[in-house]
């Protein structure tokens, strides 16, 4: 593991615990937690919210979580998951294997095996089917833009050994302050880091192909799912939104771009996480609307 991975893992997890402090399941809220539904019985497990007063199938949100692609699993996003289940959603929010202990690309595959286990189990905790959306944050953006691409578009699709169930495609997606070209012309956390956190993430260390390979512009084609572009102001990913926007203006995808704060009163990288905030809850707000409107579209 880099230098840089073993940092960020220590420096976020007393970050997140400070956010999540004090925090409980709301009285509203029905769970099922650690649901396996892939090969591997430690990270390949998921959990399902819905809100208690609702019965029958539901719109559903799958949360792909953040971390640097080395970091994080779905208890970090349990109270983000379940206030998004707060506003008339179910909401799967699950685990993946994170590098350098698996490479890329193990997160996608995982996310091909949440998708074929809500297939199989959507009777059971009453998902709809025919309206899944997807949010990703930070490196979870990135993962959600690139299986949103293995979606929609065959000659990228053909690069994985897996095949998407029944023709899935997200209904739309929302990306928040996301990586959509890592090891591109744009900087994240700074050129060394970049770096050492690719060396950790891809099994050829980040060569040409690889590069290339985990490009989200390069991959958006006109079918992509519409998009909720979110960044802002203080965040250091803010850079990476117009690129993606250009891609999706140039394929003629439907897209909304917003960003949050100001620049007398800065926001920061995945500040909707933080629930207890009004302008985290105003951000999931807009985005549980987005998809509500992309339903009757």
């Amino acid at each position: 593991m880099s230098q840089a991975s073993d940092t960020m893992r220590r420096e976020w997890k007393i970050n997140d615990a400070k956010r999540d402090a004090g925090l409980t399941t709301p009285e509203d809220i029905c769970r099922y937690d650690d649901l396996v539904y892939g090969p591997d019985p430690v990270w390949n497990k998921l959990d399902v919210y819905r809100p208690k007063n609702l019965e029958g199938k539901l719109p559903v949100i799958v949360n792909v979580h953040g971390g640097g692609w080395i970091y994080g699993d779905k208890e970090l996003y349990q109270f983000y998951g379940m206030t998004l289940a707060q506003r008339k959603f179910a909401v799967v929010n699950f685990t993946y294997r994170l590098a350098p202990e698996v490479k890329f690309p193990a997160p996608l595959e995982d996310t091909n095996n949440v998708i074929c286990w809500m297939y199989e189990h959507q009777d059971e905790y009453g998902l709809d089917m025919d309206h899944v959306f997807m949010a990703g944050d930070s490196a979870g953006g990135h993962l959600c833009g690139l299986y949103s691409a293995i979606c929609t578009n065959p000659a990228y699709a053909a690069n994985y050994d897996f095949e998407v169930p029944d023709e899935f495609v997200p209904e739309a997606v929302a990306l928040n302050c996301g990586v959509y070209a890592p090891l591109g012309t744009t900087e994240v956390l700074g050129s060394e880091q970049d770096n050492e956190l690719m060396r950790d993430f891809l099994p050829e260390k980040g060569s040409e192909k690889e590069r290339k390979l985990i490009n989200v512009l390069d991959h958006v084609t006109p079918a992509f799912p519409p998009v909720y572009l979110m960044t802002c102001v203080g965040d250091y990913c803010r850079p990476q939104a117009p690129l993606l926007e250009k891609a999706l203006k140039e394929n003629g995808v439907y897209y909304e771009f917003v960003t949050y704060g100001s620049e007398e009163e800065p926001l920061y990288h995945v500040f909707h996480v933080t629930i207890q905030k009004p302008q985290g809850q105003k951000c999931n707000d807009d985005e549980c609307d987005f998809f509500r409107r992309m339903m009757n579209r």
